[in-house]
């Protein structure tokens, strides 16, 4: 049976005595949380008729006396024995470590002043290490250029099929049918000034420029920059890319290159195959609707459309493919290990890969449109 622990509190003198251990915390609570204001002032604190210390009560010593008079209780060789001394250091030091740090009273401007600034830094380092990606997979894809044994013809043309040739159909479709919808907004606005004729320049001038290159590369940044993520994030998760490494092969030529180089291959097809198919769609749209028929509509299309309108639209495909392709494999190398980052992590890469080929076709809108091209 232990000794009762109890708080005595003689003048300016505070004497502690009894056992400050887990089996007495019940019992010692409520003291301590008593009798904390009244020792506030006291200066003089007597340790030597406790009996048995543990971890619980040094604890309950530290919420008692507070941590600057604990710190100078373990720092006193004379008072306690070292034993003790060392277990006071150690257990204060962890509750201090632990504790929250005050937060300032803020208010509201401040707090959101202070998240966009966080938000903007956040974004900063994310600009960098995205720059910093790229550098080096060009570095690792003009080193792997050079020296065609090193070339990884399977991945590329694995990468090449998944990318490009199962895409097709949903591709094809999808700008099929924007076709005929820009195709019938056309005829519904342009018919009513004399002016139908005019939405074969309509249809022809969206997908040849902005629709086919766009609707594609985004539709390949919700198909493919998951997968990329998806796959090396789970390589990642599973410890693959640490024993790729330990293997003395570099990740980046043998998980990114290949992927970069058959989107680079994939995407400007189904561009075209982008282009086509919405043409077709709005071609069958003013057949049905504007008596235009699928001859008059080609004539008109090769009389009033100029090749550098479908240079401008297929020259974009690259610059998507390639930007598309490194977040896709940045966002999988930055995986932490499990499965909700896998998640988090893909979507991110979808939202960012849409996000930077809007961005960069309205850039590249206004550059052309400037250029008079």
């Amino acid at each position: 049976m232990t000794e009762a622990a109890f708080i005595d509190i003689d003048g300016g003198q505070v004497r502690l005595r009894g056992d400050w251990t887990i089996a007495n915390y019940a019992a010692l609570a409520p003291d301590v949380a008593r009798q904390r204001s009244r020792i506030a002032d006291v200066a003089d604190v007597d340790l030597g008729a406790v009996g048995a210390l543990d971890t619980a009560g040094v604890s309950l010593l530290h919420d008692l006396l507070g941590r600057d008079r604990l710190a100078a209780l373990a720092s006193d060789a004379s008072a306690l024995p070292p034993e003790r001394r060392a277990l006071l250091q150690a257990v204060a030091g962890v509750i201090d470590a632990a504790a929250p740090a005050p937060r300032a009273a803020g208010y509201a401007f401040g707090d959101i002043m202070e998240r966009a600034g966080i938000a903007m830094l956040a974004f900063w380092r994310h600009v960098i290490d995205i720059a910093g990606f790229i550098g080096i997979t060009l570095e690792t894809s003009f080193h792997v250029l050079l020296r065609p044994r090193r070339w990884r013809i399977t991945s590329l043309v694995a990468n090449l099929e998944r990318t490009g040739l199962d895409a097709v159909p949903i591709v094809a479709l999808l700008t099929f049918l924007v076709g005929a919808v820009v195709a019938f907004l056309g005829a519904t606005v342009l018919t009513g000034f004399g002016a139908s004729i005019f939405t074969v320049d309509l249809v022809a001038f969206s997908f040849l420029r902005e629709f086919g290159p766009m609707l594609t590369a985004i539709i390949v940044a919700g198909r493919t920059a998951s997968a990329f993520t998806a796959q090396i994030g789970s390589m990642r998760a599973n410890e693959e890319i640490d024993a790729i490494r330990v293997g003395g092969l570099n990740p980046v030529e043998l998980l990114v290159v290949p992927r970069v180089a058959a989107l680079l291959l994939a995407l400007p097809m189904l561009s075209f195959v982008a282009m086509i198919s919405g043409i077709v769609g709005g071609m069958l749209v003013c057949a049905l609707t504007l008596e235009i028929s699928p001859t008059m509509f080609v004539s008109v299309l090769e009389s009033h459309v100029g090749l550098r309108h479908f240079i401008v639209g297929i020259a974009k495909a690259p610059i998507f493919a390639f930007l598309i392709a490194v977040i896709g494999c940045l966002e999988g190398f930055r995986v932490e290990g499990s499965a909700q980052s896998v998640g988090e992590h893909t979507t991110s890469s979808v939202v960012q890969s849409i996000f930077i080929v809007i961005v960069v076709d309205a850039v590249a809108a206004l550059f052309c449109m400037e250029m008079g091209w």
